[in-house]
């Protein structure tokens, strides 16, 4: 493996410089930064950040990024990546990365110097820097419920989301609704594209017509559901069923809904999306979509470490099964709004 003075040669800065650049990439200039990563491309070193303690270069340690370590659906993922981690010899590095571009980038870099194997991505973007996008080609990575955007294809794990947007459309279709309204989460993601198309398809087969106003959201938040209830009151015409993108959405907008005066599901039928622990608690229980996010977790882990070891995957594309649950938070449409 060519070494860190070769980079520090080609760099035109001291082998200090160097460690100090992948370590502490904060603790240079952006200029500095920018020729020692072209050296490091140039020479094809891979830095080894335990190489003096561990003889393998492995650190048994995989770095999980997670955009919003508040969301609950996003806690029974990590419950299943610790689970299968631990069984398997690893340890979890946890990245609670806000959806900041900057947060995403260090933490990734952590593959990069050895600290860790292998990543899981929970959100769709690429975690790594365009300085670093080159080095983090041949990186073992894996994402969870979102596919990474982008040329290169990383091996995902997910629902197939298309699937239950149908599922969720079959449902209140049945109790008679056709007015729906959708409160989305993160527009520019392939799970809220998948879910719109699998209810518009719906609507389409049925020859209902989808009122773009009906559409509003566009972040996975409680009060993300307040709004959106809010905005959908305000139409000429109300929606007489509201789909959340997740459950989180969903209790805000039942609240909402009950602040105004109004009731679930007499008035205005309410579902969600994840099965989170309390769904089924709310008053009244939510209609939702289960994701298995144990298993997902779980599978990302076994997935990862496949890649890890070099070992090559059947397929690269992983669709896990998911249940519609329905309580009480659906039923018939209101007669008077029929």
């Amino acid at each position: 493996m060519t070494n860190i003075k070769k980079v520090s040669e080609l760099a035109g800065v001291s082998t200090a410089t160097v460690s100090r650049t992948l370590k502490s990439p904060d603790l240079v200039t952006a200029q500095t930064r920018e020729k020692v990563m072209e050296a490091v491309k140039r020479a094809g070193y891979r830095p080894n950040w335990l190489a003096s303690s561990v003889k393998s270069g492995k650190s048994n340690s995989i770095v999980v990024l997670v955009p919003n370590l508040v969301n609950p659906f996003f806690m029974r993922i990590i419950e299943g990546i610790e689970q299968a981690a631990q069984e398997n010899g690893y340890s979890v590095l946890l990245g609670d990365t806000q959806g900041k571009a900057e947060r995403e980038n260090e933490y990734a870099s952590m593959v990069l110097t050895n600290r860790a194997d292998g990543l899981i991505q929970l959100d769709h973007s690429f975690p790594f820097s365009a300085a670093d996008a080159e080095l983090a080609a041949v990186v073992p990575m894996v994402s969870v419920c979102e596919r990474i955007e982008g040329e290169k294809k990383f091996p995902v794990i997910e629902l197939d989301n298309y699937a239950a947007g149908r599922a969720l459309s079959h449902h209140l279709i049945s109790y008679g609704h056709q007015r729906f309204g959708i409160i989305a989460g993160q527009i520019a993601s392939q799970i809220h594209h998948d879910r719109l198309a699998g209810i518009r398809s719906v609507l389409q087969e049925e020859g209902l017509e989808f009122d773009e106003q009906m559409l509003v959201g566009g972040s996975y938040q409680i009060e993300t559901g307040i709004r959106g209830v809010q905005d959908l009151l305000k139409l000429p015409v109300r929606p007489t069923a509201i789909v959340c993108f997740n459950d989180d959405i969903a209790i805000g907008a039942l609240h909402e809904i009950k602040r105004q005066g109004l009731r679930v599901p007499q008035d205005i039928s309410l579902t969600g999306f994840d099965n989170i622990r309390v769904s089924a608690y709310m008053d009244p229980p939510l209609t939702t979509v289960d994701q298995p996010a144990n298993d997902m977790g779980r599978r990302a882990v076994e997935v990862l470490l496949q890649l890890i070891k070099r070992q090559p995957l059947k397929r690269s594309r992983e669709i896990l099964p998911f249940h519609l649950l329905e309580r009480g938070s659906s039923g018939p449409v209101p007669r008077q709004t029929a």
